[in-house]
């Protein structure tokens, strides 16, 4: 179930990212072949967690440039 979470919030993330003009401008098809949900490094699996079910992750959500 974690895997398929990660997966799945990994996949969000990099649709939102990829749907943006200059990402996906800056990508050449070998970029594109390399890209994988499956990665992991950014999660600690041994450390604290603060989990909250009210809130969601705005994917949509556009950081500041």
């Amino acid at each position: 179930l974690l895997q398929a979470s990660l997966v799945y919030v990994n996949t969000r993330m990099m649709q939102s990212v990829l749907s943006e003009p200059k990402w996906s401008a800056r990508l050449a098809p070998a970029d594109y072949r390399g890209l994988t949900p499956l990665i992991y490094s950014h999660v600690n699996p041994y450390g604290r967690f603060d989990l909250d079910l009210n809130r969601r992750i705005d994917f949509e959500r556009k950081q500041a440039a």
